[in-house]
């Protein structure tokens, strides 16, 4: 796939779909961030159907960066509509689960085999 390809030309242009803005109300979001659909949530009547896309794929939890692939937008873009359906309440963020650190004895052999180097 080509760059040009990759974010191929519309006839609705970025700042058309984020609304004239260019950073989200949230700096928390990351492309890691994970995103689910409230599912009591309402979208209004005038939501883009940009944003109807992006609820409609969360109702399975996706990051922001999976969620920009399948909108075939920038990952900046994702974020600032993103933002807006978290602060509407129709998104909500979800953590990843913790990962689990390794025993102490595993690391305690990690280390002692730098040391050895």
């Amino acid at each position: 796939m080509s760059a040009s390809d990759e974010y191929r030309d519309r006839p609705v242009r970025p700042y058309v779909i984020t609304e004239g803005r260019a950073h989200p109300t949230r700096n928390t979001l990351r492309p890691e961030t994970l995103l689910l659909a409230n599912p009591e949530a309402v979208l209004p009547l005038a939501t883009s159907r940009e944003k109807r896309a992006l609820v409609e794929m969360c109702h399975g939890v996706l990051s922001v960066a999976e969620a920009a692939a399948h909108l075939s937008l920038p990952v900046s873009m994702v974020t600032v509509l993103a933002s807006d359906l978290i602060d509407g309440g129709q998104l909500v963020v979800r953590s990843a689960p913790a990962q689990q650190l390794p025993e102490i004895d595993v690391l305690e052999k990690v280390l002692n085999g730098l040391r050895k180097l």
